[in-house]
């Protein structure tokens, strides 16, 4: 009978082919031949054979093209033959040089769904090669990083007045302000392994590959950094090692400012958390890299926002802005074949560097795509966190996992319940006889909140009867004993405290906004009267963006706010005049939902256009 599968450890003293298998009867094409016996194979050579000589085992490996088997020590490349997805003999690579050996997708933590990397042509063993990434990015254009470096005492302020806090990432250059509490700078990996445990088990990622080597815990890890790097086999990775509840755990304090966004940290009841309780543990991370390693383009699970402490050694970040058009692409990109064949930094707008040193602290923002690379041993402490200044992006890249059907155990644990958490707490702040201080930012991201929930609400009322069942049981009933009324009147105070009113859930027909102030406003409680409201739902909406080509036009560029008013308000946008470059996104809402008399449908579209002139 034919073997079952392409690569096998068998003795050396018998081949495949001394069973009497052949994989198949069909005759090998005209451009290849038949190689191999029972005890050596083609591509044996005296050296080879004394090194086989006496061992037990020894792994061979099937040409996908003629069948022939080999020993992988004979043809192979140091690649882990596990890794291979195909693979095919010289011979064979020779007659046609399209045939080239492939990797299987590896299996890591990551917020997306992976297969091989292969920009950098992997083929003719460069998929053994560590160091292939960085070669490949000297031919790239990346751009100098424009981020802000900030001292830790001027964060809070920042956040409270700048509106640009939390779009883009910062870097804190001395830990100094920040509030925060970290192990002492001369903490080894040896001691992390002592302070866990040394029969951790440990998710090790080989970088050549990109995919999760087995069989690690923190003691063989630990033996395998303190190697010198020039007897280290393989360059390998740790990214994904959370430390909540060790002993490690009890030295760390994340920055202040996260500890003040953070929805774990502030809407998850403390009663509910801590050793014998679920929970998502995603705030303390311990990072460990050696030289050469690398992290490929990713966005940290739905999202979540990153604080990045280098106690040890220094990184490289190569970050992607994610703009809508910058995460259509990465959409696009990731779990696609695009993924082994193309740069995703040729598929973007910019990418920008970013170099961080032993003291650096980053924070990185929601949705921010990024790759890493390590260029010396180093040591990290960090952790993600979600918060409500930009709901909507954590929102979006949850649907990318969805689309890209990332497995869950890749993605943010108990999101939804998280977010019924969180809701549940603002509604109640909203409802405070006091009111309530919040930034537009925020209020923003809590009537987009309300949306998604009111969404999981509607699961509830027409999804079938799993997805009624899942949405059922990320309902905490400990706090929200009834999701749907909770989620539409979160909605609806939402929608009061940004200064609409309505007579309908939608405020379809009867809808204003009251002017408001620009940076606060305060939100007073308008008695009882909403207790028995129960508002007819939109059975479906449809929102969608899309993106215009950029057109170059001949406009003239306004002087004065009486220029803007006279000739911008017009469709042509302004009178003839130098070269200007246009971007037009279209933004798309259609609502339909049962009524007495039938259907009701809206349908709401906006043009936005940015002007910018070409000197």
């Amino acid at each position: 009978m034919a073997p079952s599968k392409r690569r096998s450890g068998r003795s050396a003293a018998k081949s495949p082919a001394a069973k009497g298998s052949a994989k198949s009867t069909q005759s090998p094409s005209p451009d290849t031949q038949s190689h191999g016996d029972t005890e050596n194979c083609p591509a044996c050579t005296p050296v080879t054979k004394e090194l086989m000589n006496g061992s037990r085992k020894e792994n061979w490996i099937e040409c996908d093209n003629c069948n022939t088997w080999y020993h992988w020590r004979c043809a192979g490349n140091g690649e882990d033959v596990e890794n291979i997805a195909k693979w095919y003999c010289e011979p064979c690579m020779l007659a046609d040089p399209s045939r080239q050996m492939t990797l299987k997708a590896p299996a890591r933590k990551s917020s997306r769904k992976r297969t091989q990397r292969d920009y950098a042509n992997l083929n003719s063993g460069l998929g053994s090669d560590p160091n292939r990434f960085q070669r490949m990015l000297e031919t790239k254009e990346i751009k100098k990083d424009p981020f802000r470096r900030m001292k830790g005492g001027e964060l809070d302020e920042w956040l409270r007045e700048d509106e640009s806090a939390l779009r883009e990432p910062i870097i804190i250059e001395q830990p100094d302000g920040l509030g925060m509490k970290m192990p002492p700078r001369d903490l080894t990996v040896e001691h992390v392994a002592e302070y866990i445990g040394e029969d951790t088990p440990l998710e090790v990622i080989d970088v050549a590959s990109q995919s999760t080597a087995s069989g690690w815990d923190l003691g063989k890890w630990a033996d395998y950094v303190d190697l010198e790097p020039s007897k280290r086999e393989k360059v390998l990775n740790v990214i994904s090692l959370e430390i909540s509840g060790t002993e490690l755990a009890d030295m760390i304090l994340p920055p202040k400012i996260v500890r003040e966004l953070d929805w774990v940290e502030n809407f998850w009841p403390s009663t509910r958390k801590g050793k014998n309780n679920a929970y998502p543990k995603v705030q303390l991370y311990c990072l460990m890299g050696v030289a050469g390693a690398w992290t490929d383009w990713h966005i940290d699970f739905a999202g979540s926002s990153v604080y990045y402490h280098i106690l040890k050694g220094s990184k490289v970040f190569y970050f992607i802005k994610p703009t809508p058009a910058n995460l259509a692409a990465y959409e696009k990109w990731s779990g696609s074949e695009l993924q082994y064949e193309t740069w995703l930094g040729d598929m973007v707008d910019d990418v920008f560097k970013v170099e961080l040193v032993e003291g650096n602290t980053m924070i990185i923002p929601t949705g921010w795509i990024h790759a890493v690379h390590t260029p010396v041993d180093t040591l990290v402490f960090g952790g993600n966190f979600l918060h409500s200044y930009d709901v909507a992006t954590q929102l979006r890249v949850r649907e990318i996992e969805i689309a890209t059907q990332v497995p869950k155990k890749f993605t943010f644990p108990m999101f939804t319940k998280l977010c019924w958490y969180v809701g549940d707490k603002y509604l109640r702040d909203l409802k405070a006889p006091g009111g309530v201080s919040l930034s537009a930012r925020v209020l923003e991201g809590v009537l987009t909140l309300s949306e998604f929930l009111v969404s999981e609400a509607r699961i509830l009322e027409t999804g079938s009867e799993q997805a009624k069942k899942e949405a059922r049981d990320s309902i905490p009933t400990d706090r929200v004993k009834d999701g749907p009324a909770m989620a539409r009147e979160l909605r609806w105070r939402a929608k009061q405290a940004q200064g609409y009113w309505s007579e309908t859930e939608e405020g379809g027909g009867g809808v204003r906004r009251a002017k408001q102030g620009t940076k606060r406003r305060r939100v007073e409680e308008e008695g009882g009267h909403f207790r028995n409201f129960k508002p007819k739902a939109w059975d479906v909406v449809l929102a969608t963006k899309e993106e215009g080509e950029r057109q170059r036009v001949q406009a003239r560029k306004p002087e004065d706010e009486e220029d803007l008013r006279k000739e911008w308000t017009e469709e042509t946008g302004g009178a003839a005049g130098t070269e200007a470059e246009v971007r037009r996104v279209v933004e798309r809402e259609v609502k339909v939902r049962r009524t007495r008399r039938g259907v009701e449908r809206q349908r709401i579209e906006r043009t936005v256009e940015e002007w910018s002139w070409i000197e």
